[in-house]
């Protein structure tokens, strides 16, 4: 333990050396370009490390702290990143509408760098041509309604697995959080890869394992991120090393996936004896067509493929289990919903995806637990692209900028009782979550806006409604609603910090 007390002070020692000798070699900050106005309001800054010690274990809550006294447009010092933090509808709009060009790039993290292998994908690629048509590729090929409908037979088969699972653990407290990750993990990868999550054997990594890695790695705090020339330390902790590593458990994973499609003709077989194509089939025919002016390299293949696995997994998983805990908090509102989906279904064996729109109070419930619980409560970052003026305040070129979709969806000038879960606020709304009312933005707005909402809304509709039409719920003994943890860990996702267990008891028609 003394060693490594020892090393710790030295490694620290180490740096703060090499700072102060950055810091007398060069100015602190970047000068103001000529001709901007003056840049926005800014908490007061530490040298060295700027504003990264207001952070906290969830930064979402420090910026919305620090937007209260310093204004919905502020500017960070993070390290060496001049960062912009958004946290008003009207500055949100500003950003993602008024001024969406120039807001459109993206920063190249380390993790981005070592996870799409200097391959583009569509979500962390540079604004531009490439970014353009690989977007159009996903929205059209993927993404779309008919494409997300096509997987309804892989949700159904899923969802009635856990159900059954749920069954058989009748009366027992289960680790929900673990069932709804697991069950999202197999859809998503069904319709992604073509295969289930399991492990493959001999000590190698799943899809759900890979997935939970990739994401874990993305949040990770880096060094280098911060301050460019101290990459080394993320060397020396370990960190671009395990990033290293599991790169190379997914880059493996899915070099089998892709030669098993092309051993298979590219075409799978679904439960039902139907022939259906998974978003490898459709890359590797678009690859060989030639499909949207795009060349498709294998690199490229995997990064889109790396957009799949975050995007699709702890996103809809996390958003579930929020619905499922705010529920099992608020027992009035559960009933209300499980009263609606059972009056929708009425005794079928299984629920229609067409039933899903008439189940209206879900919907209520889903809008509220996304307002309360965005899957990404600040949405990937954005970098300017060329100098701009926002509500009289100058923005620099290269300026990071986070958008507190979190903060803003909690704001109390817009949301009546704010932090509650009152899923009626959203009846006779025509708020909705498609970008357009910048003060609920769950799945962003504007160019940068996330093309898979329809995959995941549909998915976590439809799981959502089977977990409650199928079983009732009660809380482990001794547990009493209004104690029910709440707490968050902030991450990719900010998911809940301890696992929901609630005790399934089979509903009786």
């Amino acid at each position: 333990m003394e060693i490594q007390f020892l090393l710790s002070i030295i490694l620290s020692s180490s740096v703060l050396l090499f700072l102060l000798k950055k810091t007398l070699t060069r100015n602190y900050g970047r000068k103001t370009d000529a001709g901007l106005p003056p840049s926005p309001p800014s908490p007061p800054a530490l040298p060295l490390i700027g504003n990264l010690h207001q952070l906290g274990r969830r930064p979402h809550r420090s910026f919305q702290s620090l937007a209260r006294k310093h204004g919905p447009i502020m500017l960070l010092q993070l390290g060496r990143v001049p960062t912009l933090v958004i946290s008003s509808a009207e500055m949100a709009r500003e950003v993602t509408k008024t001024h969406d060009v120039v807001f459109a790039g993206r920063p190249r993290p380390i993790a981005v760098d070592i996870f799409l292998n200097g391959h583009n994908d569509f979500a962390f690629s540079s604004y531009g041509d490439y970014w353009r048509r690989a977007r159009k590729l996903c929205v059209i090929e993927l993404l779309s309604q008919i494409r997300v409908q096509s997987f309804q037979p892989v949700r159904r088969e899923e969802t009635a697995a856990l159900v059954e699972k749920l069954r058989l653990a009748s009366g027992q407290a289960v680790d929900v959080s673990a069932l709804i990750l697991g069950v999202v993990n197999n859809i998503v990868a069904r319709c992604v890869l073509g295969r289930r999550c399991e492990g493959r054997g001999g000590g190698k990594l799943g899809f759900g394992e890979v997935a939970k890695k990739v994401s874990s790695e993305f949040a990770e705090f880096s060094v280098g991120d911060w301050f460019p020339w101290l990459r080394w330390v993320d060397k020396a902790t370990g960190l671009i090393g395990r990033m290293k590593g599991t790169f190379r458990a997914m880059d493996e994973y899915f070099d089998e996936v892709i030669k098993e499609h092309e051993a298979k003709a590219a075409t799978t077989v679904g439960g039902d004896g139907e022939k259906r194509e998974d978003f490898v089939d459709i890359l590797l025919r678009l690859q060989r067509e030639g499909g949207h002016d795009l060349d498709l390299s294998w690199g490229n293949i995997k990064a889109i493929l790396v957009d799949m696995m975050i995007g699709g997994t702890d996103t809809t998983s996390t958003t579930i289990e929020w619905i499922m805990t705010h529920l099992a908090r608020h027992p009035s509102k559960l009933q209300k919903a499980q009263e609606e989906i059972r009056r929708v279904v009425g005794q079928k064996l299984v629920i229609e995806h067409e039933d899903l729109a008439e189940m209206h109070y879900l919907k209520l419930v889903i809008k509220e637990t996304l307002r309360l619980h965005p899957p990404i409560v600040l949405l990937l970052p954005r970098e300017t692209l060329d100098n701009v003026e926002v509500a009289g305040f100058g923005i620099a070129v290269r300026t990071r900028v986070l958008v507190n979709t979190w903060a803003i969806q909690r704001d109390p000038t817009v949301w009546e009782n704010p932090d509650e879960f009152i899923p009626e606020r959203f009846e006779n709304s025509p708020v909705d979550w498609k970008g357009r009312d910048f003060q609920y933005i769950p799945f962003g707005a504007g160019r940068r806006g996330c093309p898979g909402m329809s995959f995941g809304t549909v998915t976590l509709e439809f799981v959502t409604a089977n977990l409650l039409y199928w079983l009732d719920w009660e809380l482990p003994e001794g547990l009493r609603c209004e104690n029910l943890d709440m707490e968050e860990v902030y991450g990719l996702t900010t998911h809940k910090e301890k696992p929901l267990f609630l005790i399934p008891i089979p509903h009786s028609f």
